[in-house]
């Protein structure tokens, strides 16, 4: 090129295509003269007053301007380089003459053009348009007038795709003060994505409402936004140097430099952890996150983190779960004490459900109505209303607390104190200031003054309410540096207690039902157990321990004639006041049927038939179990009949016992056995007939009736409880009444959760020292006389021959009529002892009848003459006949007959 020296041709990699030159494969010269024009469009250079026209076109890979917004800038920056890998500037030198004096290889990138096909050329050569080389001269002599030029500028590269750039031009003067101008030249789309990035650092990092916080590997602030200084209360450029324990006070920097050595070391970002704000100019709540920052080389930088202030979130949050944790309080009050029916145990729920959580100490005092199950009082509350402190519960022991939170204490007041209020008027009360606790009851009450020494300070006086009705009083308060309570922890406590009230005065209604369904069922149950000759009795009656009803259970023990004793035990299906009241008729018409002497499965019978007239309702039939049994201690026999009850136990003395006692005295213990009956159905269902069995029983033996609340259980067979039972009396006693206690000490705590009836016979031969006699006659009319020499003498013999006429008489009349009805053996028996029992026996079945003789008639008088002169008479079935019996006073003076 004329004008300047050739510069040597640069050997880079180019840009079009394989066949392109190469650092290997160095371009050739040009075929061309050094002056001649290309052979392809000349680069051109136009400077418009925007960047982009409408017939702009980008190179391969680059978008146009004003493209999508995620469409990229340019080509990637190489992995591992940095911003001058992603924005590259290309440089070109340019003498006043506007000829090319150096052309940068990032210019040859940029454009396509090598170096040594520039260099030494005039621009106005390689530009075919004048309009465009008029707007370069001008940018040239703008340029060497004020020293730099800036625009944007359109080019078009080797291929003849225009290329948007934005340039700089500079004026440069050498060594000899030759000047030249230098072209810094930068792809427009790059540059536009660096400006993007720079306007989002400036709108994150300088306009965020967040703190932003950038730092070096010493964990050294190197920029933090307004934001971020105003919360630290410390201005930036203090912040920029300086670590996170010189900026903010040792004890919030200590948490905040522990999660940032930890991210900086692991590179696991921590994000959203709330932490309580410093002690600076904006207290309250943090949320930061940190991240440690890399660059394209994985080249740790340091860290960067965001601190957001969430006080007003953190306040709201707290308060749901103050909120939440408060419903979570009465839900699980209310769990505690829904199925608790006893007064004390639910004031102590209630006291114990509070502590910590709401107060340090607590106390639940209740009017003596409510803890006894009695009616509330009608009239208004005044320093005579009892009232009893049942719940208690503090967060310490000592003798402090003993004495103010003494369970079972006697509450009293003045009424012009905070409870004499509360009871009166029903409206809560809260106490600040320990000056005020001489007004909770009454001044120099050794509990306010227990509740001085242990820093009571807070108090909540809570009326406890059923039905508008103050039925007592919850105690809440708070000690040493607990903060005081507030309208909040009132009006909490307020429906905590309206709960507890409902519970208690529910109650206070079941205290008072259970107790009349008892009452009703004592007065239903035997009121006194009588001790029949020959039979020794004890008896216990347990209510059903679930707290809920009464039920149906009963026993009886029901003297008969001539000695012997009907033992009953039975058991009505269901609970409450009318079970109590059906075992009551049921019991009843037991013994009205036991009076007639009727054997125990014709008993069982009439009460089936009877049992639409015992029914709880005329909705409802009775369902209703029952054992019968009679005991004969004359004959040593025993009839039993059960209508599907459970079979009672037999326990047999041993063989090594030492005779058994008839009454009183230890029991020997022996063989104990179920005894095998016929079923039966229960009464109120029918289609199983009853059947009775007679059994021989040894002397001493015992004999135990009881309902099925004693054996059943609700993972258990029902053999295995009758087994314990059997294992239980087989063992020896002090006394019956020992083997009673014994038997329910057994019962286990998993059983069914109802009522115990059990009754022990010890059954034996009748008193010591009962003089007997009896004897088998032939049903001939010469049995009649000789039943009269017999029985003369026997008395005579017993030394009470005042009886022997009337005895005489009266046997004489039965044996007649035996003999006149009968066609098998007769019995006559005499048995001595509170009275003279006189049994005349014989095969017929049919009873008795009394018959009103006329005047005129012969016969049919001899009833009428056992009816007048004995002291009682009747008939009962014995086997497949009936015993026709009567007794006699014995003389005055000789009931002490040995």
């Amino acid at each position: 090129m004329a004008g300047g020296p050739q510069p040597p041709p640069v050997r880079r990699r180019g840009r079009g295509g394989p066949d392109g030159p190469t650092a290997t494969n160095p371009a050739p010269a040009p075929e061309a003269a050094p002056h001649a024009p290309p052979a392809h469009p000349a680069p051109s250079l136009t400077l418009p007053d925007a960047a982009g026209s409408p017939g702009l076109r980008s190179r391969p890979g680059r978008p146009f301007p004003g493209g999508p917004a995620d469409a990229p800038y340019g080509p990637a920056a190489p992995p591992g380089g940095g911003l001058l890998d992603m924005l590259k500037v290309a440089i070109a030198i340019l003498d006043t003459a506007g000829r090319v004096v150096l052309w940068s290889p990032a210019a040859e990138e940029l454009l396509g053009w090598p170096s040594e096909l520039l260099v030494g050329r005039r621009i106005e050569e390689l530009i075919p348009d004048q309009e465009q080389v008029g707007r370069i001269r001008a940018a040239i002599q703008d340029t060497l007038r004020n020293g730099r030029w800036a625009g944007h500028a359109e080019l078009f590269d080797r291929d003849g795709l225009p290329v948007a750039v934005d340039a700089r031009i500079s004026l440069l003067v050498d060594g000899d003060g030759t000047p030249f101008l230098q072209a810094n030249l930068a792809e427009a789309f790059a540059v536009r994505a660096v400006e993007r990035d720079l306007a989002v650092r400036d709108a994150l990092f300088e306009q965020s409402p967040l703190g932003i916080a950038i730092m070096d590997t010493d964990l050294r602030y190197t920029a933090v936004n307004q934001t971020l200084a105003e919360m630290n209360g410390v201005a930036p450029e203090d912040h920029v140097g300086r670590t996170t324990g010189e900026t903010l006070p040792e004890r919030a920097a200590d948490e905040v430099t522990a999660i940032q050595r930890q991210v900086l070391a692991t590179g696991e970002p921590v994000i959203d952890v709330t932490l309580a704000s410093p002690v600076t100019a904006r207290s309250g709540y943090r949320s930061i996150s940190y991240s440690r920052m890399t660059d394209r080389s994985g080249r740790v930088l340091g860290i960067s983190g965001t601190v957001m202030d969430v006080t007003e979130r953190y306040r709201a949050v707290a308060k749901v779960e103050h909120a939440r944790r408060r419903l979570s309080l009465l839900n699980e009050f209310g769990s505690r004490v829904g199925d608790l029916l006893d007064a004390s145990r639910i004031a102590q729920e209630l006291a114990s459900s509070v502590v910590p959580r709401l107060t340090d100490h607590s106390a639940v005092i209740l009017l003596q109505a409510v803890a006894h199950g009695d009616d509330l009082p009608r009239h208004g509350h005044d320093r005579r209303t009892s009232l009893l402190q049942l719940g208690t519960a503090s967060v310490q022991d000592g003798p402090e607390v003993e004495v103010m939170l003494r369970r079972g204490a006697r509450i009293t007041f003045a009424e012009d104190s905070a409870c004499g209020r509360v009871l009166r008027t029903g409206v809560p009360e809260l106490i600040s200031g320990a000056d005020q606790l001489d007004d909770v009851t009454y001044p120099g009450d050794p509990k306010m003054e227990a509740a001085h020494d242990l820093g009571v300070h807070s108090l909540l006086v809570v009326p406890l309410r059923a039905r508008g009705i103050v039925i007592g009083l919850l105690l809440v308060s708070r000690a040493g540096y607990r903060e005081g309570f507030d309208r909040d922890d009132l009006a909490f406590t307020v429906e905590l207690a309206d709960r507890a009230g409902s519970s208690l005065d529910n109650a206070r209604l079941y205290a008072r039902e259970r107790t009349a369904a008892l009452t009703l069922q004592r007065t239903l149950l035997p009121q006194q157990v009588p001790q029949p000759t020959g039979v020794e009795v004890a008896y216990r009656y347990v209510p059903g321990s679930s707290g809920t009803e009464v039920g149906g259970d009963w026993f009886d023990v029901i003297p008969l004639p001539g000695d012997r004793t009907a033992l009953v035990v039975g058991d009505v299906m269901g609970h409450g006041l009318r079970a109590a009241a059906t075992m009551g008729r049921l019991r009843t018409a037991v013994r009205v049927l036991a009076a007639l002497d009727l054997p125990p499965d014709v008993l069982l019978r009439h009460v089936h038939e009877l049992a639409d007239d015992l029914a709880q309702g005329p909705d409802e039939a009775l369902l209703a179990t029952c054992v019968y049994a009679v005991y004969d201690p004359g004959t040593s026999k025993l009839i039993v009949a059960k209508a599907g009850h459970i079979p009672p136990v037999l326990v047999v003395p041993g063989e090594g016992a030492d005779g058994p006692t008839r009454t009183g005295g230890p029991l020997p213990g022996g063989r104990g056995r179920i005894l095998d009956l016929p079923s039966g159905a229960p009464l109120g269902v029918g289609g199983v007939p009853f059947e009775s069995v007679e059994l021989k029983i040894p002397e001493g033996s015992l004999l135990a009736l009881c309902t099925d609340g004693l054996v059943e259980s609700r993972d258990k067979d029902l053999d295995v409880g009758l087994g314990r039972l059997v294992t239980v009396l087989q063992e020896p006693y002090a006394s019956i009444q020992a083997a009673c206690e014994a038997v329910l000490d057994t019962m286990e705590q998993g059983r069914e959760p109802d009522d115990v009836a059990l009754l022990l016979a010890r059954l034996g031969h009748g008193q010591a020292g009962t003089l007997t006699a009896g004897w088998t006659l032939p049903a001939e009319p010469t049995a009649v006389s000789r039943a009269r020499r017999l029985v003369r003498a026997t008395l005579a013999e017993w030394g009470v021959e005042q009886l022997t006429d009337t005895a005489e008489l009266l046997v004489s009349e039965l044996v007649t009529n035996a003999v006149r009805y009968a066609s098998a053996p007769i019995g006559v028996r005499l048995t001595l002892g509170e009275a003279l029992l006189v049994e005349i026996s014989d095969p017929l079945p049919d009873p008795p009848r009394e018959r009103h003789a006329a005047e005129a008639d012969e016969g049919g008088r001899g009833l009428e003459l056992v009816r007048r002169l004995a002291l009682r008479w009747g008939a009962r079935a014995e086997g497949m006949g009936k015993v026709v019996w009567f007794e006699q006073a014995l003389p005055d003076g000789e009931e002490d007959r040995p």
